[in-house]
């Protein structure tokens, strides 16, 4: 320990801090160790109510370290002595949300020996460590009406088998604190081999100060060490730790959980010998979006020394090899890690199963209820663990009104069979457009795509005469895919190479306008930043439709990669220094500069450009930098809050334009975890007539942010149609009204309403009504496995599952003669959230699971009337009642004996109107009211 924990007074009996030195050099040892009870040291188990704990445990009397000051390799464990500890373990496993049943727990205690079998000169050691009457206790059963609390708790009785595999010893390679490497039997069941992996862990320390990495059974993981008098304190960052992967999670962190553990580990060291271990950790997973829906883990081991006694010499041996042939039990070479353990599933759903009462399952689901989302998640794990023939078999067997379900269902599980079976059954060349366009969307929506999937997709689209409809679709599912296996760090991969250069093929052999736009956007579902030069290109050289598709790409990006030759192309394009641009263009270059760490000459050029603009296009931006200013996290707010201050730039000249375009951003709800924001934008022309508006909910969780939904409904050449003439600088334009879409960050294939006068009048006169599907279908969010070893060699799995069933449709009603124009936009869904942690020891199963539900109604309307002077326009977001429900259980398992408690709680969120502004009420009382009338 060199001269770490010294202090000038020495140990007691030491008259310097050279005495162990002394003692070594004349063969004396201290083996017969002073001990005595402690009561005000002893550690009380936490969680104990009504037990024993471990108020019987030896620590020894606070001593100082007697080491030498020139020799840091002082710890060891003397030859002939058999030392005694007394083991403790508790375990814990709580729902972090309230009222949910008292959560599962775990205490064990047993005897552990530790003996020196060899030792080499160079200070290695071989230790023999056993198990010794190892007792466990679990939780007692709650009784009817209560918590079970101030019961005793109830013993665990171990089967035979297992008493005898945890007697078998384990050894050690030990070098004064660090073990070297660990021996036993390699045919030892995993939970019991993990068990021993843990005390081993124990045995894992340094004397002296500082950082480094060790392996124990959480991992190889970085420890700090801190050393005071005889007591020595490692903290270990279990962030840092490096295993096995054998779990995955969602690529948007906001549909992913967060994880906060902590570990630290107090020694007691006398004389050189180990007297006292004390290891605490604890983690927290919970939900990003939702930190009440998640579990607590804690555990807790203790080691305390109860005595030494003779034990046989050790005999000569030349190797730690020939020491290991002589000993007892086996010693194949062993991880120091846990190894990974899974639970089998006893109550899981099966296919076969299924397949054979599949003729009464033709029932017709609404899928914004949430049964049709529990029943979506049941599918998927039904489909991980089927093989590939059988889900061809349902695939063959689904009635038509059920196949997307399943297409979705087996593109969601996302095993090599699920694929596989997908791969025969689809024919890109025969099925209906509908059927391929769910499966290329549902490969657009996946949470953690695989290159399997990607080469799937890129199979099916390859050199095939394919539906605009479907090769559109299939463009931007394409740029889905791409840019979440980059976000996953696979860029390498060869599907990935070619799906990129797939969509830049396209984008250079595209003929017409809508073919470049099409796979401009999938590079901005991509986000790929060695594409960004491409659409710099595009957005400044290309025609308008083309330069609002590159510019709504770069718009997309994260503001890190906004560099400074983005910000000056769309200064030109903004301030037009090299040609005219059409106005929504102009406007999307100004956005970026206003959102995307913005300068403050920037945001003072855009202010003073308004006073050159059209009466309309100023209006919306200057409202634009307004609501800025009211939301807390845009990221300009404190440069546009101190240019408010100077009075040459905030003033009526500036911001008294009187224009009937908008833009408003608000908060719609917020918690401790998660922002919900909506934001409407709507600019007209110079006339009165809508050119374009923009509805967006947003989600800002953990300083991440995701467009949930936005949707764009653009309008061209409505003056001509009305006979209006076309203003000084602006393009006459064919009449055309469209609409594109965004959900969860994934762009989607624009939709026409119409193009062209004589469509517009074939549509008025043949139109059913019916408005048109956005999207329809089941779409899987969160898709979490993370497995968490203890370091007292115990494992917890956190097992998530999110499914949403959505339904959006929109319609757009122009009436010609009144003059009116009315669009709405209908969302429907629902979220089903699988939440569970499953605790996993030789003697004992925990499952905590928290299942949450919600259904969803938001109507979206805009009513328009051109005959008033000014334009009368009318907006209405309403939120429909949202009912909710939660469940809680905790499930207990041991032996033959299995216990289930459960707790929830149902409610309803009121329906709810928003109110937008004030002139926006006033001008809905006008409409409405005539309508009424009328």
């Amino acid at each position: 320990m060199g001269k770490v924990g010294m202090g000038r007074a020495g140990v007691a009996g030491c008259a310097t801090s050279s005495c162990l030195c002394r003692q070594r050099k004349f063969g004396i040892w201290a083996t017969g160790h002073r001990l005595q009870r402690a009561p005000s040291a002893v550690h009380k188990h936490p969680w104990s109510s009504g037990t024993r704990g471990l108020e019987g445990a030896m620590t020894t009397t606070p001593q100082r370290l007697c080491l030498s000051s020139g020799d840091p390799q002082a710890l060891s464990f003397p030859p002939g002595r058999q030392y005694q500890y007394r083991y403790a373990l508790a375990v814990r496993l709580d729902p972090v949300a309230e009222p949910s049943p008292r959560g599962g727990w775990l205490q064990a205690e047993a005897l552990l020996g530790v003996r020196r079998l060899w030792r080499d000169p160079g200070r290695e050691e071989l230790l023999r460590v056993q198990i010794q009457d190892l007792k466990a206790r679990q939780q007692p059963e709650e009784a009817k009406g209560q918590d079970g609390a101030g019961s005793p708790p109830a013993e665990i009785a171990l089967s035979p088998e297992a008493q005898a595999e945890l007697q078998q010893p384990i050894f050690i390679s030990w070098s004064s604190g660090k073990v070297k490497a660990l021996y036993g039997d390699e045919t030892e069941g995993a939970l019991i081999s993990n068990l021993k992996r843990g005390i081993v862990s124990l045995l894992q320390l340094q004397p002296h100060a500082g950082t480094t990495v060790e392996e124990d059974a959480s991992g190889s993981c970085q420890v700090t060490y801190a050393v005071s008098n005889h007591s020595i304190t490692k903290t270990k960052d279990l962030l840092s730790c490096t295993k096995p992967k054998l779990g995955f999670t969602s690529v948007n962190k906001i549909f992913g959980v967060q994880w906060q553990p902590t570990s630290r580990s107090q020694y007691v060291v006398k004389d050189g010998v180990l007297q006292s271990v004390l290891a605490e950790e604890s983690h927290m997973v919970a939900l990003a979006l939702r930190s009440t829906t998640g579990v607590k883990i804690s555990s807790r081991q203790q080691l305390e020394l109860v005595s030494s006694s003779p034990a046989p010499e050790e005999e000569a041996r030349r190797s730690l090899e020939d020491a290991l042939v002589g000993t007892d039990g086996q010693h194949q070479p062993l991880g120091t890690a846990s190894l990974p353990f899974r639970r089998g599933c006893t109550h899981c759903p099966s296919l076969v199963a299924y397949l054979k009462t599949f003729d009464g399952q033709r029932a017709k689901r609404d899928i914004s209820q949430a049964a049709a989302a529990w029943r979506f998640q049941r599918f998927i794990q039904m489909l991980r663990g089927a093989k590939r023939r059988d889900v061809l078999q349902l695939l063959k067997r689904a009635p038509e009104e059920m196949l997307p379900f399943v297409v979705e269902a087996a593109v969601a599980a996302q095993s090599v069979a699920s694929l596989a079976a997908l791969s025969d059954f689809l024919d890109f060349s025969k099925e209906p457009k509908s059927l391929l366009q769910t499966f290329l969307y549902a490969a657009a929506f996946s949470p953690r795509p695989s290159k399997e999937l990607l080469r799937l997709v890129l199979d099916k689209l390859d050199g095939k005469q394919l539906a605009p409809e479907v090769r559109e679709t299939g463009a931007v599912a394409l740029g889905s895919l791409v840019g979440k296996l980059c976000r996953q760090r696979l860029r390498g991969l060869q599907e990935v190479e070619r799906g990129v250069e797939a969509i830049l093929a396209g984008l250079r052999g595209a003929k017409e306008e809508p073919e470049a736009v099409i796979h401009l956007l999938a590079l901005g579902n991509a986000v790929l930043p060695e594409t960004i030069p491409i659409l710099l290109e595009h957005a400044e050289e290309g025609p308008a439709a083309i330069s609002a598709a590159a510019i709504s790409a770069l718009r997309r990006f994260p503001a890190r990669h906004i560099s400074s030759e983005v910000k000056r192309a769309m200064r030109r394009i903004f301030h037009e220094k090299r040609k005219s641009y059409e106005k929504t263009c102009r406007l999307a270059a100004a956005e970026i500069l206003l959102d995307s760490q913005p300068l403050l000459m920037d945001v003072i050029n855009i202010l003073l450009a308004t006073g050159e603009m059209e009466t309309e296009t100023a209006t919306f931006l200057l409202h634009k930098v307004q609501s800025s200013l009211r939301a807390d996290h845009h990221p300009a707010r404190k440069i546009m809050k101190d240019i408010m201050g100077d009075s040459q730039i905030n003033n009526y000249h500036h911001f008294s334009k009187a224009g009937i375009s908008s833009s408003f951003l608000g908060p719609l709800t917020a918690s401790e975890d998660l922002l919900s924001t909506f934001g409407l934008d709507l600019l007209f022309l110079e006339g009165g007539f809508l050119r374009k508006s923009v509805s967006d909910f947003s989600l800002f969780s953990h300083d991440r942010q995701l467009r949930a939904a936005q949707v764009t409904i653009e309008a061209q050449g409505m003056e001509s149609m009305l006979g209006e003439s076309v203003l000084e600088g602006e393009e006459e334009t064919e009449l055309k009204a469209g609409m594109s879409a965004v959900f969860f960050d994934v762009q989607l294939r624009p939709i026409v309403f119409f193009q062209g006068y004589a469509d517009l009048m074939a549509k008025v006169l043949l139109s059913s009504g019916e408005p048109t599907s956005v999207v329809k279908g089941n779409l899987l969010l969160m898709d979490h496995h993370q497995v968490i070893p203890l370091q007292s060699g115990l494992q917890v799995v956190v097992k998530v599952l999110g499914g949403l069933g959505l339904d959006i449709s929109a319609n757009m009603d122009v009436n010609i003669w009144e003059q009116e124009l009315k669009t709405s936009i209908h969302t429907r869904g629902s979220l089903a959230i699988d939440f569970q942690a499953e605790l996993d020891a030789p003697f004992l199963q925990t499952t905590v699971r928290s299942q949450t539900e919600a259904d969803s109604s938001i109507h979206f309307d805009t009513f328009l009337r051109f005959s008033s002077s000014p334009v009368l326009m009318c907006l209405q977001l309403r939120e429909e009642q949202v009912p909710y429900r939660e469940i809680f259980t905790v499930s207990r398992s041991a032996g033959n004996q299995s216990s289930t408690a459960r707790k929830g709680r149902q409610g309803a969120v009121p329906s709810r109107e928003l109110a937008l502004h004030r002139d926006n009420s006033r001008a809905c009382s006008l409409l409405l009211a005539a309508e009424k009338e009328a």
